[in-house]
Formats: C-alpha cells, sequence, structure tokens
C-alpha cells in the first residue's frame, strides 16, 4: 500500500499549484511507486503550502517553512517519507 502524502496549498495563487507539482514530481521521482500524493487548492486565499506525510504535518508555510525550495527543506521531507515508510 502506497504512502499516503497530502499537500494543502493557495489555490487563490496560481504560483502555488505549480510548485505543488513540483514537489509531487520529485517526490515521486525519489520514491517510485511508494508513494500516493494528493493536492488540494484552498478556495480562498490562505497562504497556505502545507505537506502531511501520513497525517502528520511535516513542512509547514504558514509556520515559518516557507516553500520546499531548497534541498535541505527536500531532504526533510525525505527523511519523514523514509520514517514513514519504516513504520509501515
Amino acid at each position: 500500500m502506497a504512502l499516503a502524502i497530502r499537500v494543502v496549498y493557495c489555490r487563490a495563487r496560481g504560483s502555488y499549484k505549480s510548485k505543488y507539482l513540483q514537489l509531487k514530481k520529485k517526490l515521486e521521482d525519489e520514491f517510485p511507486g511508494c508513494l500516493d500524493i494528493c493536492g488540494e487548492g484552498t478556495p480562498q486565499a490562505t497562504g497556505f503550502f502545507e505537506v502531511m506525510v501520513a497525517g502528520k504535518l511535516v513542512h509547514s508555510k504558514k509556520r515559518g517553512d516557507g516553500y520546499v525550495d531548497t534541498e535541505s527543506k527536500f531532504l526533510k521531507l525525505v527523511a519523514a517519507v523514509k520514517a514513514a515508510l519504516a513504520q509501515g
């Protein structure tokens, strides 16, 4: 069974969806066939770019993490995915 990853992003601002799609591709390339990634755009302007791995919030733009736009931020997500996969 694939690991669930959910990204909630601000749909009111156009660039957020492209950032979600970039992250989705990068994660799928890193973990081929292991992830079930879904994105949800908020109807209002929220500034959200929140990433949940197996139901746990691991990245939050609203809490100061910004976008997943650096290698260190991406590696933080990779570590969270690896830990969740190890737990089964």
